[in-house]
């Protein structure tokens, strides 16, 4: 039967050689998966027959998108897929990294909004610049970090290049010397289609929350888990 997983195998001959120096190996108990060790006696590093790792599963990248979209902490990830904390946090970064940018299309009508949050202490804010399509209604830029031009340029620059009909942005004058008053939509209901979707961010996304134990350690952690929200697809795996 073809297995349905790639494993990480430490191959040792269960009764005479060391894989590592060709020593001589005795048995040395079992490990937590109830696994063989073995012991050799000419390095003493031990070795486990047949090991096998979680994290080496073929769907395991495709469950963690689930769940990260889903709204999964990162301790409740670990426990259900049975990987360390440690492991996990470099497959999701690894996994942002695989990610592109959607392509936009010309002459679209977008949304911008600055989402407020914080990382790794509450005093220490920082903010989620991001551009809402209204046609799709998806997210096709975001950037993250202080509230200001630094931040919100990239968004900016990103929707300017393709000719858009009109940017509706709430009424921050940081927006005034970007968009030109012909682009520059500022109307009382403009952001709605945004500002809702502000909501569903802080529903699905704890680390969003505004009263939360859950949150970022890092910005560049915070980069990988939006990236993989707005820009990957659930994946079908069963």
């Amino acid at each position: 039967m073809e297995q349905k997983f790639t494993s990480c195998i430490k191959s040792v001959d269960s009764v005479k050689n060391c894989s590592l120096c060709n020593g001589k190996v005795v048995k040395y108990g079992f490990s937590k998966a109830k696994k063989q060790r073995f012991k050799c006696k000419n390095c003493s590093k031990t070795q486990v027959q047949n090991y096998q790792y979680s994290a080496y599963l073929k769907e395991t990248n495709a469950k963690i998108i689930v769940f990260v979209k889903e709204g999964l902490g990162i301790r409740s990830i670990s426990r259900i897929l049975k990987i360390s904390t440690n492991t996990l946090l470099k497959r999701i970064i690894k996994i942002s990294n695989c990610i592109v940018e959607p392509e936009l299309e010309n002459q679209k009508t977008y949304e911008v909004d600055e989402l407020c949050t914080f990382v790794n202490q509450k005093n220490k804010r920082i903010w989620v610049v991001y551009a809402f399509e209204r046609e799709s209604k998806k997210i096709v830029s975001f950037n993250v970090g202080s509230r200001s031009n630094l931040t919100l340029k990239p968004v900016i620059k990103r929707l300017l290049n393709v000719n858009p009909l009109a940017i509706f942005t709430d009424k921050l004058k940081n927006y005034r010397s970007m968009i030109t008053k012909k682009l520059h939509k500022t109307n009382r209901f403009g952001t709605n289609h945004i500002e809702r979707f502000n909501l569903t961010l802080r529903t699905h996304i704890k680390r969003l929350n505004r009263k939360t134990i859950c949150f970022s350690k890092s910005e560049v952690f915070l980069v990988a888990i939006l990236r993989i929200y707005f820009w990957t697809t659930l994946p079908f795996f069963y």
